[in-house]
């Protein structure tokens, strides 16, 4: 996979160098072993990024409800308690941004200061009641959004599933590398043994001990490179199931069995990460199409009811009849009213121009996303033809490394014989204590293949039931 490939899909390039990458660490003592199960279990729980999927599909899900909720009408009811003054004067006014004060009175020659108290109350009621489908277009897009973030939350339970199993097979390698390499230690000491058994009786030169001695150095640096391996993966595996790092006990009998089953039904299509490619292209679509609606016109019905009080009486005069109260009862009690009630038709024409280039960057946006699907189907395709062929070469592996084995165990049991008994060299038998090593590593890294194979291919297959029915 190439570096842009890596950058344009994380989760993608994530989850195949996770599957590709050699067996690295970690080690495990608690009363019962972690079941690869419990731990998938536990990681879908607890992990982060999870919880945050399903708190965006949660949003999601209640914005359609919201979207829904914008075909009811608007009902706004007011109250309004007022004091001042009502100077009225002939003359235009544009209040553009800028609060103004409206008052409704006799025009008078000069400015007075007779002031009372005033009240309104009034109920507005404004409904888009036909939008030519333009609201039907926005609950769509909004349902589009939750199918979109529906997949993307499967797709990371997917793919989280794939990492904690991948990570529960290295950290079962580098336990087993940790097991061998103190078998090699144990081994190197008693060849360390041996030759200075022998060179202290003369039976051997003095610079076999030492070759003894740097041979057992050797196994001890090779057992604390091991040590540090399976520390880092067991650190990753307690990452992904969000737990504080700590030895872990895994079930072992992945080193004695292999699948029973590795054929799959499943096509490409439904992987869920190709569905969530497939998600963000439906959502594109409805986006535009929505985008198309938005040009519409809506249909209105309004009415609006309004009663007002006064201070003032129906026939003051500044000059002639300057009748007004002081009193607050006065003002709020309600002696006019009015209504209205209409049907409108809105419609911005010059919305078309403005509308018509987001259309065009709406479809540009859904072709980028057919090229990033195109793109993801073709690396899963090219994965599982993979797969299949680690799972073939896997099970030869695993055929074949108990013979080695055998081989070697024979050979490093004869050389040991033969030099205690002066009947062969320090190098002879060093030659056969590392085959043996290589052997024993060989035979739990072949069956560890295979289970990784077969877990490659459920990862670019999306058919995870078949990796996962197969292990406790």
């Amino acid at each position: 996979m190439t570096q842009r490939t890596m950058h344009a899909f994380p989760g993608v390039a994530i989850l195949l160098m996770l599957l590709l990458a050699g067996e690295q660490t970690v080690t495990a003592q608690s009363s019962q072993p972690l079941l690869l199960s419990d731990a998938i279990n536990t990681g879908l729980k607890n992990y982060q990024s999870i919880q945050a999927k399903r708190n965006y599909l949660q949003a999601s899900t209640a914005l359609v409800q919201n979207t829904r909720n914008e075909y009811l009408p608007n009902v706004i009811a007011s109250v309004q308690q007022d004091y001042g003054t009502i100077n009225g004067q002939y003359g235009p006014l544009a209040a553009v941004g800028v609060p103004g004060v409206s008052s409704s009175g006799p025009i008078t020659p000069s400015q007075n200061w007779n002031a009372a108290f005033g009240s309104l109350y009034f109920l507005n009621t404004n409904w888009e009641f036909f939008t030519f489908g333009r609201l039907k277009s926005k609950i769509s897009l909004a349902n589009a959004q939750v199918q979109k973030d529906s997949a993307d939350l499967v797709q990371e339970q997917f793919i989280h599933s794939v990492k904690i199993s991948g990570a529960y097979l290295n950290l079962l390698a580098t336990q087993k590398l940790v097991d061998n390499a103190q078998k090699n230690l144990e081994r190197a000491l008693y060849v360390q043994q041996a030759v200075i058994a022998r060179t202290r009786s003369g039976l051997n030169a003095g610079v076999d001990s030492s070759i003894a001695n740097a041979e057992v150095s050797r196994a001890r640096l090779a057992l604390i490179e091991a040590r540090n391996g399976e520390l880092q993966v067991g650190n990753q595996l307690a990452q992904f199931l969000n737990m504080s790092p700590a030895a872990f006990n895994l079930d072992t009998t992945f080193f004695i069995t292999i699948p029973a089953v590795a054929k799959t039904n499943s096509s490409i299509t439904q992987n869920p990460q190709v569905k969530f490619f497939q998600s963000r292209i439906n959502q594109s679509d409805v986006a535009t199409a929505y985008l198309k609606r938005s040009i519409l016109p809506g249909v209105n019905l309004f009415g609006i009811i309004q009663t007002r009080g006064s201070g003032f009486n129906y026939d003051y005069s500044p000059a002639t009849n300057p009748k007004y109260s002081h009193d607050v009862m006065d003002g709020i009690k309600p002696t006019r009213t009015n209504y209205v009630a209409g049907l409108s038709i809105a419609w911005n024409i010059t919305s078309i121009a403005k509308i018509k280039q987001q259309v065009k960057a709406q479809q540009f946006v859904t072709n980028a996303y057919k090229n990033e699907y195109d793109q993801v189907a073709t690396q899963l395709q090219d994965q599982l033809i993979l797969a299949d062929q680690r799972f073939e070469n896997s099970l030869q592996s695993v055929h074949e490394v108990p013979q080695q084995y055998k081989a070697a165990a024979d050979a490093f049991l004869q050389k040991s014989v033969l030099y205690r008994n002066g009947l062969t060299n320090l190098v002879d038998l060093q030659q056969a204590q590392f085959a043996l090593n290589r052997a024993e590593t060989d035979l739990y890294v072949a069956y560890l293949n295979v289970w990784q194979a077969l877990l490659l291919k459920a990862a670019a297959s999306g058919d995870f039931e078949l990796f996962v029915k197969q292990v406790k």
